[in-house]
């Protein structure tokens, strides 16, 4: 049987010991661990000009540059990270693990594609395209999260993997 069908040696927490060890030893870890935080400070940045934009009416071409490289490194990360979970679970996306999270995330992709879609057809004027953007933005902070949350679900797996005791007193 193929064990990246079979989940047999951890019946619970996020990554089975072979899991871990595949995600581990694959250079998709480290460049998840590149893109996602280059994603959030992109967004951050983005975030800025686009409320700037907003504010002030001021901005507008780069509020929309920075929406289009928040957006190609979204897209990149969801590629980069169906390929990183493929090698750990054995499947691109939608591994129990990180279910949610991967179905959230396509509402982000939808948001930011609808952007996009918006903006390159002329079908809203600048301010709702601005707010379209914002509402990807939000969708993007909450999945953002679920990742987040699911990190450090697998790094208190680690700690009390390493150290049973741990277990009784947390």
């Amino acid at each position: 049987m193929d064990s990246h069908k079979a989940r047999k040696s951890a019946p619970t927490g996020l990554y089975t010991a072979e899991e871990r060890a595949r995600r581990d030893q694959t250079v998709w870890t480290l460049i998840q661990g590149i893109l996602a935080p280059l994603q959030f400070v992109v967004f951050l940045i983005s975030l800025v000009l686009v409320l700037r934009y907003l504010w002030t009416g001021l901005g507008y071409e780069i509020a929309t540059v920075s929406i289009l490289l928040k957006t190609a490194l979204l897209y990149l990360i969801m590629i980069t990270g169906a390929i990183w979970e493929k090698i750990v679970f054995g499947q691109y996306l939608f591994a129990p693990a990180f279910f949610w999270e991967d179905v959230f995330s396509f509402a982000v992709i939808a948001l930011h594609t609808a952007y996009l879609w918006a903006l390159f057809t002329a079908a809203l004027a600048p301010v709702p395209l601005m707010l379209l953007a914002l509402a990807a933005y939000a969708a993007y902070v909450i999945n953002a999260t679920q990742f987040v949350l699911k990190l450090r679900a697998a790094r208190l797996q680690a700690q009390t993997s390493r150290n049973p005791a741990q277990e009784l007193t947390a």
